[in-house]
């Protein structure tokens, strides 16, 4: 059985290392209609590159347009349709019914993929937008696995596929159609402009009362009403399977090169050896996402509806085990040395690891520091400085470099 691990792709950069590190396929979006605008997201020309880097590792890119369209934005919509349609993406991700009449008019027959804005939560539906020519249903995230089971099971006399989340930031909302940045800041997460409103701190005041706030404080801070746990699913990845899906998906596109590379190989290991071998190591795949800055974690939907275990009402702090220190360039296999460009600063001394595709790492115990210019420094403070450290170990360019917290 075939089963697709699908990553974000915020830029061009995060799209190669999410390729380079174990994702079948990617998705992305250009400079509109994508839902996140503070993405860096692609130009036409990052677009034509990012494809043609997929294209050769024979893996696939999802186009994004899954806004939910005013009048105004229909006219752009077209010319933006236009001028991408020599791209050929392999699937189009969207929710409005509007956008899907309008790809299937400028680009023709095309694969199109149901967003999860579109909130899928029972068969018959999915059945509704596989008459209007969707591929893929990608299912609401407030469904059990029994419920995708039985969405996935009526409708396998069609030619419909099913995606689900699997792991990064959850919305309080049904499947991310949320109004509360809209009302409190004027930036519209449905038109991709989220301010993550839901996460912060809030007092409660009564109207007639100015200045007295009531006792519903978690901690001095305030309370953090509509505040998530990050979803990880890697101790369910077996029962996900059993449901049908053919598609898991990592949230994230506004993450690091760093989350995109880690969560991915970490996902990659566990699913290549659920399919090989029948099982995985949980606790070894949970360790190495746990490296990586996130909230609490919840399992979602997926076995319980959630209780406020799910919550985080006394922070909005991130959990960070590791930090990220560089990325490698290059390995001169003569002189033991190792390229890399400083990201986080690291000095001489410092226990370091390198890990890469394939689930690789190599430790290394920094006892010199060279300049470009091969000067020996103490020290790496300057971001993005190019430096060599000496490495008995080969490594390859887009290995990356972290150290324990």
């Amino acid at each position: 059985m075939k089963i697709e691990l699908l990553a974000p792709a915020g830029d061009l950069e995060k799209l190669r290392y999410a390729l380079t590190y174990g994702a079948d396929a990617v998705y992305m979006a250009g400079e509109s209609f994508g839902l996140r605008v503070q993405s860096k997201n692609f130009s036409l020309d990052e677009m034509k590159q990012g494809l043609a880097f997929a294209k050769s590792l024979n893996k696939k890119v999802y186009l994004v347009l899954n806004i939910i369209p005013h009048n105004e934005d229909l006219d752009k919509l077209r010319e933006y349709l236009e001028s991408i349609r020599e791209l050929n993406f392999d699937a189009y991700i969207l929710s409005d019914p509007a956008i899907l009449l309008l790809v299937k008019e400028v680009l023709g027959d095309v694969e199109i993929h149901l967003s999860t804005q579109a909130n899928t939560t029972n068969a018959l539906s999915a059945r509704f937008w596989h008459a209007q020519g969707v591929k893929r249903v990608i299912l609401a995230r407030e469904l059990s696995l029994v419920e995708i089971k039985e969405i996935v099971d009526a409708n396998r006399d069609l030619d419909l596929e099913f995606e689900v989340f699997i792991h990064g930031a959850m919305c309080i909302s049904y499947s991310g159609r949320c109004l509360i940045s809209n009302y409190l800041t004027g930036r519209d997460a449905n038109q991709g402009d989220c301010a993550q409103s839901c996460r912060w701190s809030y007092h409660l005041m009564e109207e007639k009362r100015p200045g007295e706030y009531l006792p519903v404080v978690e901690d001095e801070r305030g309370t953090y009403l509509y505040n998530s746990k990050d979803l990880c699913a890697s101790d369910l990845l077996k029962e996900i399977l059993d449901t049908g899906v053919v598609s898991l998906k990592i949230e994230g596109r506004n993450k690091s090169i760093y989350y995109v590379a880690s969560i991915v190989r970490a996902y990659r290991k566990a699913i290549d050896d659920l399919l090989e071998k029948g099982t995985y190591d949980k606790e070894e795949i949970f360790s190495e996402i746990d490296k990586v800055s996130h909230r609490d974690f919840t399992q979602g939907f997926f076995l319980r509806k959630p209780t406020e275990e799910d919550q985080l009402y006394n922070a909005r702090e991130f959990t960070r085990k590791t930090d990220f220190l560089g990325v490698v360039l290059d390995y001169d296999p003569v002189k033991k040395l190792v390229k890399v460009q400083q990201r986080n600063k690291f000095v001489q001394g410092d226990q370091v690891q390198f890990i890469g595709p394939g689930f690789k790492e190599v430790d290394l115990l920094i006892d010199r520091i060279y300049t470009e210019e091969g000067e020996l420094v103490t020290e790496a403070p300057h971001p993005e400085q190019i430096l060599y450290l000496p490495c008995e170990e080969e490594l390859s360019p887009m290995d990356l470099m972290r150290k324990d917290r």
